[in-house]
């Protein structure tokens, strides 16, 4: 059974597998402050991840070893992550007496209840949640986590390929709350109900907190590939060069005002609708602050639209604002990548954690 959210004290390196590329990080700490270790970010072959599905284990572990060889972590203990669609997740009453074998074993009896696939087709782990149980002190909420098997054994061998061992399994959502604790700081007064926009190349996921604790995830076919395909189209490149030109700036002119603008307003569209779906299925009818994360959170002008069509106070995430570097690490590609490395940086504190 490998871990959703059990301690463990070893050096862990996290690995984010995400549609279009592996991200590594690993963490340390000097001086009472976490320190960047080794970084790194692989780009993947298309197609060998389908809606953060593994396709090819082969040619994912095949882009870790690349990733592992050129950053050269000082462990190769990993914590990858499965994404929350991939997840079943519930809180359960449960006595507050009982040890954690107990749990396991009463929550595998009782298993048929909670999870909607034969045991042996699952890997699941449990946590006993800090809040005081509405039954009274005799009981406990209790976060159970469950994912198909083949979904935890895709990355444990895809890890294995690249020359990484894997000693837990997270959930990308989980990993995102973790991280944003390492943001909260540096947005000011410290925001109550925070909504995180992950903009990926395929999918965008909101993920809503309340006081740093999830209250809400949302996913939404949408993405970065949507601008990929269109700057293609408008100017006859294969998707190779669009997708190079759109990361090294190397477009024309016309690419702000035909390209980019058209495209920014339908991202501010896809974000005020996930907003509604928040606030129709919540008690809530605002938030206090936008986060954006992802490979498309960097787009230039995205976060001053946002804030000026949503009246929200909206910032770039960046895990490492508070963080030192090895000497060796380029801080400036650092800066850059650091919006899509919330997932990494959350799984690579499960070292402290």
């Amino acid at each position: 059974m490998l871990s959703f959210g059990r301690k463990r004290n070893t050096s862990l390196v996290g690995v984010d597998i995400s549609t279009t590329t592996v991200k590594l990080v690993e963490l340390g700490v000097a001086g009472g402050r976490y320190r960047v270790e080794s970084y790194g970010v692989e780009p993947l072959q298309p197609n060998c991840v389908v809606d953060k599905n593994i396709v090819d284990v082969e040619l994912v572990g095949e882009a870790i070893d690349r990733l592992v060889r050129r950053s050269r972590p000082r462990t190769t203990q990993a914590a990858a992550a499965v994404a929350g669609t991939a997840v079943i997740t519930k809180v359960i009453d449960m006595e507050a007496g009982l040890t954690d074998d107990e749990r396991e074993t009463q929550i595998r009896l009782d298993a048929d209840q909670y999870i909607p696939y034969p045991l042996n087709e699952v890997n699941l782990d449990f946590e006993v949640l800090p809040e005081p149980s509405a039954a009274g002190p005799s009981r406990v909420n209790v976060l159970l986590a469950a994912s198909r098997t083949e979904n935890v054994d895709q990355r444990v061998e895809a890890l294995a390929i690249g020359g990484l061992t894997t000693r837990l399994v997270d959930v990308e959502s989980f990993a995102m709350e973790r991280a944003y604790g390492l943001v909260a700081d540096s947005l000011g007064d410290l925001p109550e109900v925070v909504a995180i926009f992950d903009i990926g190349h395929n999918t965008t996921t909101l993920s809503v907190l309340r006081n740093e604790s999830a209250i809400y995830s949302r996913e939404q076919t949408f993405g970065g590939r949507q601008l990929t395909e269109e700057i293609q189209q408008y100017y006859g490149l294969s998707l190779e060069e669009a997708t190079r030109a759109k990361r090294d700036g190397s477009l024309p002119d016309t690419y702000y005002p035909e390209v980019l603008n058209p495209y920014l307003e339908r991202v501010v569209q896809q974000v005020m609708n996930m907003l509604q779906f928040f606030f129709s299925a919540t008690q809530f009818n605002d938030v206090d602050h936008i986060l954006l994360a992802g490979g498309g959170a960097s787009l230039p002008g995205l976060p001053e639209l946002l804030q000026q069509r949503l009246g929200n106070r909206v910032s770039i995430a960046n895990p490492f604002v508070d963080m030192t570097f090895a000497p060796h690490l380029d801080v400036n590609a650092i800066d850059m990548d650091a919006p899509g490395l919330m997932i990494a940086c959350g799984l690579a504190m499960r070292s402290f954690a």
